[in-house]
């Protein structure tokens, strides 16, 4: 096979990220498995413990989740007490997913997983990492905008 041929692995740019994406969930998973959440659930969280309440389509936008991925993972989220879906008051139409008591109450536990997970990552420099998020988000845009 041609160095160059564009079936090779090695010529893909969607493999080293979903590689690198499946690495990194892995380093996060002994972490999460003590608060019983998956790396997808824990994310979630992350928004609700920034804002408290947010719209089920908004939270499918910041978390790029479509809905037949979310709403079982709500649902499941839900069942353990950690958030409750509600209907707006303002819009029947909306579901709004509200972070409960022991919602934040699982955020006190989870506090230290992004020192643990930048101690596991020391040997990528700040600079670096800095540069990759911006040019992941960069790429993220460019998907989306081509999506539409």
């Amino acid at each position: 096979m041609e160095k160059d041929d564009p079936l090779r692995l090695e010529n893909q740019l969607c493999f080293p990220l979903y590689a690198c994406s499946r690495e990194l969930t892995k380093l996060y998973r002994p972490w999460l498995d003590q608060l019983g959440i998956t790396y997808t659930q824990y994310i979630t969280l992350m928004v609700l413990w920034e804002e408290q309440r947010v719209s089920v389509k908004e939270l499918g936008l910041r978390l790029h989740l479509d809905s037949g991925t979310l709403t079982p993972l709500l649902k499941k989220l839900e069942a353990r007490g950690y958030l409750r879906r509600q209907r707006s008051v303002e819009d029947e139409r909306v579901v709004l997913a509200c972070i409960t008591d022991a919602g934040n109450a699982l955020r006190e536990q989870a506090q230290d997983i992004p020192c643990e997970m930048a101690a596991q990552l020391q040997a990528f420099p700040p600079e670096k990492a800095k540069a990759l998020y911006t040019l992941l988000y960069e790429f993220i845009g460019i998907i989306d905008a081509a999506e539409k």
